[in-house]
């Protein structure tokens, strides 16, 4: 059994309002075995604030950030993936890091890494996998494998992915971005197919992630009950922007559905200029927030120039064009997102019990979310990481 306890420290729990006037934690095999009282080899962390592992609910470890075009993308060969993934993976644990939900691949590379990371063949967070997400005919995504036009082929497709042991089931309820034939404002799917798809995969026991960028995809995501909604971007079906639907916001918040509006370090764009899309942004979640709506942190790592490791550079943007205070930006990386991916019985908040998953930095994030940009040391399941460690 081994143990070590991290003291003289000051400690953000996860879900408190300010710092706990407990001052050390106590790790026993990867767990935390005891907080606020001294331990067994104590470690002076004077001047050092801790909270918990930061938590990413939206990645695509396959992606390379750098490769703007998906055709290029797709020619790489397994090795090349799997080797930028390695080192994405320690980079991403490197700044905190500690989980983060990888929402669609087409080759299972992702799940390939889940397994090599849990058997502590290369350092990296937790992972999520989804596998690849179920799509309509040239639907967002659907070189990925995930195509479905029939409840016949909407259950073969869900029945691969348990095949392959994934964590959940991914949903492109509307078109997207990147697939150029898709439209990002219109549904893929009906209503039927798409609580047949939910029902599908809640009857394998699989919590359901869908993609939506129209407001007609966000409604029937809404109505057939996932649990999380990606991006929820509140487009026309013409694809222009559009104002929130009040009555599909609150149906999400009555259900208890998370949004995670994958905001990256990138968006900080949006708030230079004339300010009208800054301004347009802020009154989307203004609104979803005075109709119940609660966030989770996700960037989208993988697409071009979202780098995976920058799930903190993007918290304080998020704040920001989401009207969040410091302590309500960090609980939607921790405990909230926890929640949201039904993880919170292992990691999220700083207490007895739970996987060692700490993020150790100077200075005070509870009021200024940049010290989070510079990890003094990260601890993930009980195992240290520096920098060029």
């Amino acid at each position: 059994m081994k143990s070590i306890t991290y003291s003289n420290l000051r400690i953000w729990n996860g879900f408190s309002t300010d710092y706990s006037e407990d001052t050390s934690i106590t790790v026993t095999d990867g767990t935390i075995s005891g907080i606020g009282k001294s331990g067994p080899n104590p470690r002076d962390m004077t001047g050092l604030t801790v909270v918990p592992g930061l938590i990413d609910a939206h990645v695509h470890m396959t992606l390379d950030p750098a490769i703007s075009s998906m055709d290029v993308q797709l020619a790489q060969t397994d090795i090349e993936i799997q080797s930028k993934m390695d080192t994405r993976a320690r980079e991403m644990v490197h700044a905190g890091i500690t989980t983060a939900r990888d929402l669609g691949g087409g080759r299972w590379l992702e799940i390939d890494l889940r397994e090599r990371i849990r058997s502590n063949e290369v350092p990296g967070p937790r992972l999520l996998c989804a596998g690849q997400p179920l799509t309509s005919h040239n639907g967002h995504c659907h070189f990925w494998g995930g195509v479905a036009t029939s409840e016949s082929e909407i259950e073969e497709v869900i029945q691969r992915q348990h095949e392959h042991e994934v964590d959940l089931v991914k949903i492109m309820a509307t078109g997207g971005m990147y697939t150029k034939i898709s439209k990002p404002g219109l549904a893929q799917f009906s209503q039927e197919h798409f609580d047949f798809a939910v029902q599908t995969a809640n009857g394998l026991g699989y919590r359901v992630a869908a993609h939506c960028h129209g407001t007609q995809g966000i409604a029937r995501a809404a109505r057939a009950g996932v649990d999380t909604i990606e991006h929820c971007s509140w487009l026309s079906r013409d694809g222009s922007r559009s104002t929130c639907d009040k009555k599909v916001a609150r149906e999400i918040s009555e259900r208890g559905i998370w949004v995670s509006p994958t905001v990256n370090a990138g968006w900080a764009r949006f708030m230079a200029g004339n300010g009208k899309f800054e301004n347009l942004l802020k009154k989307l979640f203004s609104t979803m927030k005075a109709c119940g709506v609660k966030f989770i942190a996700s960037t989208d790592a993988g697409i071009p120039n979202v780098r995976h490791h920058e799930l903190a550079h993007a918290l304080d943007v998020f704040a920001k064009l989401a009207g969040l205070s410091c302590v309500e930006t960090l609980r939607t990386a921790t405990s909230n997102a926890a929640q949201a991916l039904a993880i919170d019985h292992v990691t999220g908040t700083i207490e007895k019990g739970k996987a060692a998953d700490l993020l150790f930095v100077e200075g005070d994030p509870l009021n200024d979310l940049g010290v989070l940009q510079r990890p003094a040391m990260v601890v993930s399941q009980g195992s240290e990481h520096r920098n060029g460690s």
